[in-house]
């Protein structure tokens, strides 16, 4: 197991190096400080939003009772990180829509009409697969234990 992590950082430490090194190769220089700029956004919008968000949800479905399982819990915190994370990597399109692009092919998609169909698509499924959680659980518990005493 030791070994698996090691490998693991080192090729996390290697895609973060190399990303870097794209980074400052492809980027003018001048565009550097709006790179930051998002990167130090994105880090707030992560620590002030998002993780408080999954942290409350977290508690909510706890204190729920223990009648839900921990596979459903999960679901409900992947839909809401999955979300976040699409939102983060959209936004910066739609805010370039509001400005009208120079070029109307350059973003010719409502961006924010489907960032909202992303978003209720990803409801409906994590609803529908804690709902077959929910359903196989209470079954599983229903049964009769094939051990006999």
């Amino acid at each position: 197991m030791r070994a698996a992590r090691v490998v693991l950082v080192v090729v996390g430490a290697l895609g973060l190096a190399f990303g870097g090194y794209l980074m400052v190769d492809t980027v003018a220089l001048r565009r550097l400080p709006g790179v930051a700029l998002w990167i130090g956004a994105a880090i707030v919008l992560h620590d002030a939003v998002i993780s408080p968000l999954v942290f409350g949800l977290g508690v909510l479905t706890r204190r729920a009772g223990h009648r839900l399982a921990g596979a459903i819990i999960v679901t409900v915190q992947a839909a809401i990180v999955l979300g976040s994370l699409m939102t983060l990597i959209v936004l910066p399109a739609i805010a370039a829509q509001g400005l009208g692009p120079k070029n109307p092919t350059i973003l010719p998609l409502d961006y924010a009409r489907n960032l909202g169909l992303f978003w209720l698509t990803l409801a409906v499924a994590s609803a529908l697969i804690s709902v077959w959680l929910y359903v196989r659980t209470r079954r599983a518990n229903q049964r009769p234990s094939r051990i006999q005493s």
